[in-house]
């Protein structure tokens, strides 16, 4: 198995350098302390996989300052506990448990491939994410209930609110794990929901108060 593994491709192994050169001998003491003190984040963020949407970038965060888990949809399964491979899971139990973030925020994009790849199977476009062997298809089951909320809206607005329908499912999900309601309850967690707009550099948050994302 290891004979088709390959050296780094020689245009990371020159960004890394530069970076080395640069960013971490400029902030040296702050990278040993960080790797001797451990890691103390204030929040949790899920985001999605897609490589457009640069948590770190957007909020000009800090090494140490986010826990981040990216996957399909920045979605959260319900609790679950039978077993199963769950690495999102898992990642926020130890978000909350271990490290004791005090805010979780799931934040949602614009023109997501997951979300679309939901809407196409729900509406009987994607034959091949109905497989039970596609992980993606079985993974965009988590957003089921979200598109029968939103089906019935207009094309060109039902993505955009499917991608909406995403973060608040996944905030729906964060409550069914006990240890993340009994945090919210005793005022030692916050969980936010924002949806960033990536072409246009605009992000907004779900207010819960009139059941709308509105602009920060």
């Amino acid at each position: 198995m290891t004979n088709h593994i390959r050296p780094l491709p020689s245009y990371l192994v020159q960004r890394f350098h530069g970076w080395r050169a640069t960013t971490y001998q400029d902030n040296r003491a702050w990278f040993r302390r960080l790797a001797e003190s451990g890691q103390h984040p204030r929040a949790m963020v899920i985001s999605c996989c897609d490589s457009r949407v640069h948590v770190t970038s957007i909020f000009g965060a800090d090494e140490g300052e986010f826990f981040i888990h990216r996957n399909i949809a920045n979605l959260v399964p319900p609790y679950t506990p039978d077993g199963e491979r769950h690495g999102t899971s898992a990642a926020v139990e130890y978000a909350v448990a271990s490290l004791g973030v005090a805010h979780i925020v799931v934040l949602g994009h614009s023109n997501c491939g997951g979300v679309k790849g939901c809407h196409d199977m729900c509406s009987g476009h994607a034959p091949q994410l109905e497989e039970k062997s596609s992980f993606v298809g079985r993974w965009m089951d988590i957003l089921r209930p979200g598109y029968e909320k939103v089906a019935g809206l207009p094309e060109a607005e039902l993505l955009r609110a499917l991608e909406k329908q995403a973060v608040l499912t996944s905030l729906d999900n964060l409550l069914t794990f006990p240890f993340v309601k009994s945090a919210v309850e005793d005022d030692r967690l916050t969980l936010h929901g924002l949806w960033n707009d990536t072409g246009e550099g605009l992000l907004e948050q779900f207010d819960p108060a009139r059941g709308i994302f509105v602009a920060v």
